[in-house]
């Protein structure tokens, strides 16, 4: 078949296009025709050898997001059946293959019926971004109805999921952003309020924002100095959840605010095989939220080809993307 390999970690330049076997089919997998796949941060990471504790042995297919149709179902799987239209996380992480490539062998564990309201290419936007929102807003932070919930970096990848979700939880949201025009694409969402973090700092919106007192929860998609403002910014007593703490800090004003710190990597199931279940349903529900309209996802309007990872890689890191990046066969 043919895929996208790399065959060095590197630049965006490191893809090329070769032919590599099909996959076999194997106990509790489905073989799935690609129909498309997303750019995340980590697979940038991945590609340019920053996270080697997770990178695949080279030469290595990326990218774990992926939609398609199923071709082949092994025989102790029930789920799913030839024909089938799925979406899922599934690979290009350490111990499995990825999305780049005309078939991809996947767990059925990882994997969900696509929701009918998006067309399939789009499909392959949702699992990561999703599943990791779900996980620190429901697993983590617990969130219910009428509590607050401050998400830094509102209008990324996860963030505007995070919005979307808290918000048919019945939250009351809020998010920052870093300029004007996220800032109206994010209260297009229905937040409470979305805060220019480049204009107003901690000590002010939160005093604006809660009179003082800070928000329930803080769910912070941006990490690095960025946490030390999300322990700033949550009540005494509330939780902060992060997607990006490998940093370190003083965790004096957590202590001493009595908060707890929930950290969030969702490649873990890919690479212990541990909880992979979990994230099939959480696809599952996303799907039924999808299709009654309650969530939605910012996609680039520049549309690459499946075989064009290294144009894709390459606008991501330019900065210049608004929305998720899509790969389409």
């Amino acid at each position: 078949m043919k895929a996208q390999v790399i065959n060095q970690f590197g630049d965006p330049s490191v893809f090329s296009t070769v032919d590599i076997p099909k996959p076999v089919l194997q106990s509790g997998h489905i073989l799935v025709r690609v129909a498309a796949a997303s750019v995340n941060p980590i697979d940038c990471k991945i590609r340019s050898g920053k996270v080697p504790e997770i990178s695949p042995v080279l030469p290595a297919v990326l990218h774990g997001d992926v939609s398609g149709i199923v071709e082949a179902v092994a025989p102790d799987v029930s789920t799913f059946q030839v024909g089938d239209e799925v979406y899922g996380f599934a690979g290009g992480v350490r111990g499995t293959g990825g999305a780049l490539a005309e078939w991809m062998l996947a767990d059925a564990r990882l994997m969900a019926i696509r929701p009918n309201r998006v067309a399939i290419q789009e499909a392959a936007g949702f699992p990561l971004v999703s599943i990791t929102a779900w996980k620190a807003l429901f697993e983590r932070a617990k969130l219910k109805e009428n509590q607050s919930i401050l998400i830094h970096g509102g209008a990324g990848g996860v963030g505007h999921v995070a919005v979307q979700l808290a918000k048919w939880k019945k939250a009351k949201v809020y998010a920052t952003v870093r300029s004007e025009e996220d800032r109206i694409l994010v209260q297009s969402l229905g937040t409470e309020s979305v805060v220019n973090v480049n204009t107003e700092s901690v000590e002010h919106y939160v005093q604006r924002l809660t009179e003082g007192k800070g928000f329930d929860v803080v769910f912070d998609t941006v990490g690095g100095e960025n946490l030390d403002r999300s322990f700033q910014a949550v009540r005494i007593g509330g939780k902060v959840v992060t997607i990006a703490a490998r940093s370190h800090h003083d965790l004096t004003p957590m202590h001493n605010k009595d908060i707890t710190l929930h950290a969030v990597f969702t490649l873990n199931p890919l690479i212990t095989s541990i909880g992979r279940e979990f994230y099939g349903k959480i696809l599952k529900k996303i799907a039924e939220l999808i299709n009654q309209g309650h969530l939605n996802l910012f996609i680039d309007k520049k549309i690459f080809s499946l075989w064009q990872a290294n144009d894709a890689h390459a606008f991501f890191e330019s900065g210049c993307s608004k929305g998720k990046i899509i790969l389409i066969d």
